[in-house]
């Protein structure tokens, strides 16, 4: 391993699965990490230097669920749920508790390399050129070339997905932003239809963001999109 590849954790028992993803991987300069079991997840992304991990929500005496809550509890690595579990309410579920995707099992290589490439490309993206100070939403602050956001002085940890929603919709104060358009810019070509990433992100974006009963910083056009409220 060198020092500069990039480290995928793969939480996964089924056999077949792990020699396929394993040998993909390898064979395209990637770093893999197995792990058959969760066990001692957070410790295992801590010590792996993992840039991603793909997650198996089925495992042997471990629920997936929980490991995709504690992992994003200790950590802002890039999360991929990848399961044979193909309901609304489960990837819904995964996304509230971190997750950035969620890809149903069975699943093509290249539809997995291609969205942990897009992962990968909002983790370590350079900052992109701002307005060259910060914008100010009420108590938050948002400064988009040091990528750093304050509330009421206080940073706010976002995960790279999360900032990446935010700094779309900051740059566009009061501008309806579609669901088509957000998912198009953040996650990609191809997930224009899947807005319950959309609703699951900003709501995770409000709960850090806005007060209880406080002014709406991201503002609902129903069945349309968002708007961000309008820049002090």
């Amino acid at each position: 391993m060198t020092d500069d590849s990039t480290v995928v954790l793969l939480i996964e028992d089924d056999p077949n699965i792990v020699d396929l993803v394993r040998a993909n991987l390898l064979a395209r300069g990637f770093a893999v990490v197995v792990s058959r079991t969760g066990a001692d997840v957070t410790a295992l992304v801590r010590d792996s230097g993992a840039h991603l991990v793909l997650l198996d929500l089925m495992l042997p005496g471990v629920d997936g669920f929980d490991l995709c809550r504690d992992i994003r509890a200790a950590s802002l690595v890039g999360i991929i749920v990848v399961s044979a579990r193909r309901g609304e309410q489960d990837k819904v579920r995964a996304l509230n508790l971190g997750a950035d995707d969620y890809l149903t099992k069975p699943f093509g290589i290249d539809e997995l390399l291609a969205r942990m490439t897009a992962l990968l490309r909002r983790s370590r993206s350079a900052p992109a050129a701002g307005p060259g100070r910060p914008l100010v939403f009420g108590t938050v602050s948002i400064d988009l070339d040091a990528q750093l956001v304050t509330k009421a002085g206080e940073p706010v940890h976002l995960t790279p997905t999360e900032f990446a929603l935010l700094r779309e919709l900051a740059l566009a104060p009061g501008h309806l932003l579609t669901h088509a358009t957000l998912l198009r810019k953040v996650w990609g070509p191809g997930y224009e239809t899947e807005t319950e990433y959309t609703r699951v992100y900003v709501r995770r974006l409000r709960a850090k963001l806005e007060d209880e009963g406080g002014p709406a910083l991201i503002v609902t056009e129903p069945r349309a999109g968002y708007r961000m409220a309008a820049a002090e």
